[in-house]
């Protein structure tokens, strides 16, 4: 199988963190933080050390503001409804998936007023778009750091800067950049920052990251046990036990902190220019493939191109860049029915609507759908070669 659904999942994950997580489930996995036997205490050791390996690659300084959650799902639901109250005004973008617009949504019966900015057709936000609708009583901007429908990577560091300036709270959704696309909370002026551990940064499912700016207390979501202040009925406010309530899922996150050190090792930008490489080579397959007889302009892309987001910035809305997605459609043709033939041809990829309506709706696809393909580290060339065959093989028979 040619796995083309990365940004769904990355697959396959590096095998040191698959071993990571074998030598912990077999030789050690006590519960940490309630016991005192060696087990217990090993596995806190190695938590700590995943939560450190995490802060490090984002620019954290304290590694205490980072928590660890289920997914980025988990994290950005901890944040949105732990900070806004009845009164406050929220804004976002028409990019975003149903993680930020969904919480968001659920609010309004609370007294949350929400502003969706416009993008442009290639999935873009312009600050100055996000700029024109602060209010008095805007508490928080939250922004995806690249769109898991067209990979269009926003603008976040001039966002948050912004949102800085005018002392609003900044909120970075970076589950389809991180570890592909460099993140540091300092340097972008990031407050609280949501992502899995399961896509870029190549850990498992069930994985996830929240980091919270000191100074930040958002209301618990939950309560629960700690491991510390046993006998005390109120949940404790320290960082990060506070906010972890619960058996931790401890073999997930020292093997998310194993995919860390993989991907440093790695190189962020070499993930990216190989990335790039991949896509730029199947967008080459498929405008060839619009040009042959029978086949011409059948099939339509959605988002911007590689080679636009390469150029030196002639174009405003393509300076920022984009990830390893290409989004597109066959005419005439239902977009499950052409994942259906990809899967028959052994390629994994992902039709419909990608839990991000209003993003479909932004690019013109909310009534079809499209087809998503997203690479990762472990794609070649060879494979967007044989992908573009097959593609030329669906276009001219449909």
């Amino acid at each position: 199988m040619i796995y083309l659904d990365n940004a769904a999942t990355t697959f396959p994950k590096p095998l040191c963190m698959i071993r990571e997580m074998e030598e912990c489930m077999m030789k050690y996995c006590g519960n940490p933080g309630r016991s005192g036997h060696n087990m217990s205490m090993k596995t806190g050791e190695k938590v700590y050390e995943a939560r450190k390996e995490t802060a490090d690659f984002f620019g954290i300084k304290d590694s205490s503001h980072v928590i660890f959650t289920y997914n980025a799902t988990d994290g950005l639901n901890m944040a949105i409804k732990g900070v806004l109250k009845e009164g406050d005004h929220v804004i976002t973008t028409a990019m975003e998936h149903n993680s930020v617009l969904r919480p968001l949504k659920a609010l309004e019966s609370r007294g949350v007023n929400t502003t969706i900015v416009r993008c442009t057709r290639n999935g873009y936000v312009h600050p100055q778009m996000i700029e024109r609708e602060i209010r008095e009583n805007t508490k928080l901007i939250v922004c995806t750091h690249a769109s898991n429908v067209t990979g269009s990577i926003q603008p976040a560091s001039q966002i948050g800067r912004m949102a800085r300036e005018r002392n609003i709270l900044f909120l970075l959704d970076g589950s389809q950049s991180a570890g592909s696309v460099p993140i540091d909370v300092e340097e972008m002026n990031i407050d609280m920052l949501a992502l899995p551990g399961h896509k870029g940064l190549l850990g498992p499912l069930g994985t996830g990251v929240l980091y919270l700016r000191p100074g930040i207390e958002p209301v618990m979501l939950k309560e629960g046990g700690t491991g510390t202040n046993s006998r005390d009925l109120r949940q404790p406010a320290e960082f990060p036990e506070g906010f972890e309530s619960g058996t931790v899922n401890a073999p997930g996150i020292i093997g998310l902190g194993e995919s860390i050190r993989y991907v440093k090792k790695k190189g962020i930008d070499q993930i990216r220019i190989h990335e790039e490489n991949l896509v730029s080579r199947l967008e080459d397959h498929i405008c060839n493939i619009n040009e042959l007889p029978g086949c011409r302009d059948r099939i339509i892309m959605y988002g911007p191109r590689i080679s636009e987001c390469r150029c030196d910035g002639n174009k405003l809305e393509n300076v920022y860049g984009k990830t390893g997605i290409i989004c597109l459609n066959i005419k005439d043709t239902d977009c499950e029915e052409v994942s259906e033939k990809l899967n028959q041809y052994g390629i994994a990829v992902r039709a419909g609507f990608h839990c991000a309506g209003i993003a479909h709706k932004t690019i013109g696809t909310v009534e079809t759908g499209a087809v998503r393909f997203s690479v990762g580290p472990f794609n070649t060339m060879r494979q967007m070669d044989y992908t573009g065959e097959v593609l030329y093989r669906i276009a001219r028979n449909c």
